[in-house]
């Protein structure tokens, strides 16, 4: 990571200024790009340079009536973001590539209703992910937001056999072409991290963007912590569910219609 050039004195914003763009940070807030579905609360952003607060419990909704069978836009817009491009891979099986967020078909024996819904890593509030690892590579942020970091993982794999839902995969072949903000590395276990980079910045995951951009809405996300926000205030308004709610994790991420 590059050091930051140093700020002069006089180039610091004024006060008038500085009450200026947080005007309109609080006006891009209320801003939504397809008809009720918000995807982030801006001023609940992290600044940069600062760390993850507790007061902010990232979350997801998904809306499995919403979600239509054979729609991978999500998928595909996670590969993108993340740069899981399948470009230079030459001995890998299907069943190995790296794969963040992936679809899965449900049918109910009883009556034979299908649906389909993603499924990627839930950012537990306990994470057994971050229980068994040995060296701390993965853990667990202030806001809820479940991470691996590369520099300590050893590619033991623990975390991909105590996840209960497979959402973590291992590298096997060395990567070109990543996304900087998003580094990856042969020998290491990943996994969704909510497009954390984005929300940083004050932007939704790229699920989520990408599924409000083609009209579907079947993802809304924000801050599960703030009561008006929302997520929070649909999660009041419908019945939701944890996936494997029975192991008391506390997934971050819920879904509606199952």
């Amino acid at each position: 990571m590059s050091e930051r050039e140093p700020v002069e004195r006089d180039q610091a914003p004024s006060p008038s200024r500085r009450g200026f763009l947080a005007a309109v940070a609080a006006a891009a807030a209320g801003v939504m790009i397809a008809p009720g579905i918000r995807l982030i609360e801006l001023a609940a952003a992290r600044p940069a340079g600062e760390p993850a607060s507790g007061a902010v419990r990232w979350g997801l909704l998904i809306d499995t009536t919403r979600c239509a069978r054979g729609c991978e836009d999500c998928v595909a817009a996670c590969a993108r973001e993340n740069a899981l491009e399948r470009r230079g891979e030459t001995s890998v099986a299907e069943t190995q590539r790296p794969q963040w967020i992936r679809k899965i078909e449900l049918k109910e024996l009883a009556t034979g209703r299908e649906l389909s819904l993603p499924m990627m890593c839930q950012h537990c509030a306990r994470p057994p992910c971050v229980d068994v690892c040995p060296t701390g590579a993965s853990f667990k942020r202030a806001d809820g937001i479940v991470l691996v970091d590369q520099h300590r993982c050893i590619g033991c794999r623990y975390c991909m056999m105590a996840c209960p839902y497979q959402a973590r995969s291992f590298v096997h072949e060395p990567l070109a072409r990543q996304n900087p903000a998003v580094p990856r590395g042969k020998g290491c276990v990943e996994g969704c991290t909510l497009c954390v980079h984005r929300v940083d910045r004050g932007l939704a995951p790229a699920c989520v963007a990408a599924c409000a951009e083609a009209g579907h809405g079947a993802m809304l996300f924000g801050d599960l912590n703030d009561p008006a926000s929302a997520i929070s205030r649909r999660l009041r308004e419908v019945a939701s569910v944890e996936v494997r709610a029975d192991l008391r994790l506390g997934t971050g991420v819920r879904y509606q219609g199952i």
